[in-house]
């Protein structure tokens, strides 16, 4: 049986913990936390990390350290990325969790976070397909990951991480991203920002490689589209879609506002203002890579760190 091993993604939006050990096909998942935090709240305006999101930052990794101590586990390695990179006080946040919280946090570049997103999700990549895009859509970036299949082997040939997720994108439209006009200029700006990368992906054939969606947004849409009374992860990851099912949904929850959307129990009040912004990212990205079918997973960095944790595990302590 192969040790416990506990991964931290600390993002502009969420703090994750995953606490699992090595399994024949995969990881079995001992525990999970899970909770909003909104580090990276005012930080494209004002530069910095506000010293209430450090504060309920750190009383989230004190929930981590408290279960990472009751489940005794050792080998522990904590990320944090796009509001930590971004934030010029980022060492306030990282001695307060080391002081308050036990928590060691490093803060990763976009082209690592991109890598390990693709290490997590690659076991979604559908056998009978050449290839797929997964898109990741954070608080404060989307990665993107272009993975083609060679002689049975998937092959990076893009892994790019743009500087815009569903915090910052709702924060620079201000009360216009709770709003159906302000989901069409978000979503027409970000057809705009993401056309770079879909020009470097020109040979990506939407007949042959499909998308594969993880974050928030993605898995909130699938769930409605499901018509699933509240979310429920068993049921979305590794679930297939029409993209055109999906895009149905954004259609119809753009016209709803943030009450509204508060009501859907697969959104709820704490996603409902963001949840505009995170769609307009999402449809731009359906646009540039027009693929027919869509997986989407309940995956992603996390499981990306817990692969690339367990292979040093392996060089360093050989059976």
């Amino acid at each position: 049986m192969g040790p416990l091993l506990a991964v931290l993604d600390l993002g502009t939006n969420n703090c994750r913990l995953l606490i699992a050990r090595p399994a024949a096909n995969g990881f079995s998942v001992v525990d999970s936390f899970s909770r909003i935090v909104r580090l990276g709240e005012g930080v494209g305006a004002s530069g910095i990390l506000s010293e209430a999101a450090i504060t309920r930052t750190v009383a989230a990794l004190k929930v981590c350290a408290q279960r990472i101590a009751k489940h005794k586990v050792t080998h522990v390695r904590a990320y944090a990325t796009q509001a930590a990179r971004q934030a010029g006080n980022t060492e306030t946040l990282v001695t307060r969790a080391r002081i308050e919280a036990g928590i060691e946090l490093s803060v990763i570049s976009a082209q690592a976070e991109a890598d390990l997103a693709a290490l997590g999700c690659a076991p979604l990549i559908g056998r009978k397909y050449q290839g797929g895009l997964i898109f990741d859509i954070g608080g404060g970036s989307t990665e993107i990951v272009w993975l083609h299949r060679k002689d049975s082997v998937l092959e990076t040939r893009l892994a790019e991480s743009l500087a815009v997720g569903v915090v910052s994108l709702a924060e620079e439209y201000g009360p216009a991203s709770q709003t159906h006009a302000g989901f069409e200029k978000m979503r027409t700006a970000m057809i705009r920002a993401f056309q770079p990368l879909a020009d470097k992906t020109k040979n990506f054939d939407p007949a042959r490689e499909h998308l594969l969606g993880t974050s928030g947004t993605v898995t909130t849409l699938a769930a409605i589209a499901m018509k699933l009374p509240r979310y429920n992860r068993a049921r979305v990851d590794a679930s297939w879609h029409d993209t055109k099912n999906l895009l149905a949904v954004v259609e119809r929850i753009s016209r709803l506002d943030t009450a509204a959307l508060a009501r859907i129990g697969a959104i709820g009040a704490e996603r409902a203002d963001l949840m505009l912004s995170g769609s307009a990212i999402f449809a731009a990205i359906c646009h540039l890579w027009p693929s027919a079918m869509l997986r989407v997973a309940d995956r992603g960095l996390r499981e990306g760190m817990l692969r690339q944790l367990e292979i040093e595990l392996n060089v360093k302590e050989p059976a």
